[in-house]
């Protein structure tokens, strides 16, 4: 990607496109989590979080790239498309989520070090560690401070 990706609100009619995106960018994020990207997971995605979250759509050349949930001023979810990792997308969306709420809270999968990596590059610091319910995994709180 030569330029910066548009980035827009998501919109109904993205349904499709942003689902089949976070399907394939959850299963290579989240491999040890039976049923990534499918069934009950993506139900919640298109039926809760696609309505109640906040979200942002990144674009490039009219093409759906990456996905980012708020809710507040929390990430409920950063989602890339695997061919765009890398050359900046989740960067851009945490800056213009940082644009419109200052500090920001996410909740990362300890077992995701890319995620974490990146977070950390992004000027997050962890601040505790709990269990996610669903899927009993351990989750990193990172806070990264209004700026």
């Amino acid at each position: 990607m030569d330029t910066k990706p548009a980035i827009r609100r998501y919109q109904a009619s993205d349904e499709a496109v942003v689902v089949d995106l976070w399907s394939r960018a959850s299963k290579l994020a989240h491999p040890f989590i039976e049923g990534e990207g499918e069934g009950e997971r993506a139900r919640k995605l298109r039926e809760i979080y696609l309505r109640e979250a906040e979200n942002w759509i990144a674009e490039d050349a009219g093409d759906v790239i990456a996905l980012l949930g708020l809710l507040g001023n929390e990430i409920g979810g950063l989602f890339v498309d695997p061919r765009a990792q890398g050359r900046g997308v989740g960067r851009a969306l945490v800056e213009h989520a940082a644009t419109l709420r200052g500090e920001l809270r996410l909740g990362v999968f300890e077992a995701n070090a890319r995620a974490r990596g990146f977070y950390e590059l992004m000027g997050f610091e962890e601040r505790e560690h709990q269990l996610d319910e669903e899927s009993g995994h351990p989750v990193i709180i990172m806070v990264r401070p209004a700026r």
